[in-house]
């Protein structure tokens, strides 16, 4: 069985679309990005783990198990200062299991009500699972904050409401894909990803 580095076709171990759509323009026309629905695998994996590489191994873990290729998965976590790092690993489902981005975004907003300090930061664990079970792991980090409203209608989950460093209060929802993924904590950790397909391409 050919291993990650020598496959073109990807499979990314998530259901969410808006996650795959920024991934494939991530990783550009060298690669196809396969989710899991279409792989027929609608197992959901129950992210039950202390930590966001505890998260990211176990989905890619089970995708890798279901398929029997190599695939890669991610867990994100917005890490609020002023609120003790909450989110955290539970912020898909901060304002519960139904994970609805709207209802996290009301919580947040409202725990985060008269507080001076609204720094803020994402952080993406990426977890790989070769073709031969080895494991590999690639961060990446994006600095900003919380605004005290909603802006812009762009992006997912909780893009209307972090402002990213260096973008003069704009929301990652008021920024285009391509802004995004320049300095997004998704993007970054998938550059890391990239960049190690490359290198292994060349050996």
């Amino acid at each position: 069985m050919s291993n990650f580095a020598d496959m073109k076709e990807i499979l990314f171990a998530t259901h969410n679309r808006n996650k795959a759509r920024e991934v494939a323009a991530l990783l550009g026309d060298g690669y196809r990005v396969v989710t899991l629905d279409e792989k027929g695998i609608d197992k959901e994996t129950e992210e039950d783990g202390e930590t966001l590489k505890d998260n990211a191994l176990k989905k890619a873990r089970e995708a890798h198990e279901a398929s029997g290729i190599a695939c890669f998965a991610d867990d994100t976590g917005l890490i609020v200062d002023s609120l003790g790092g909450r989110p955290g690993v539970m912020t898909a489902r901060y304002a519960g299991e139904a994970c609805d981005p709207d209802a996290n975004i009301r919580k947040l907003l409202g725990e985060m009500e008269g507080k001076a300090d609204r720094r803020a930061r994402f952080k993406t664990i990426v977890a790989l699972v070769e073709g031969d079970g080895k494991e590999h792991i690639f961060e990446g980090v994006c600095e900003g904050q919380i605004t005290a409203v909603r802006q812009g209608n762009g992006g997912f989950g909780y893009d209307p409401v972090f402002a990213p460093e260096g973008y003069e209060g704009k929301t990652f929802a008021e920024l285009s894909m391509e802004e995004k993924n320049k300095i997004s904590h998704r993007g970054r950790a998938m550059r890391a990803l990239i960049e190690w397909l490359r290198e292994r391409a060349e050996k």
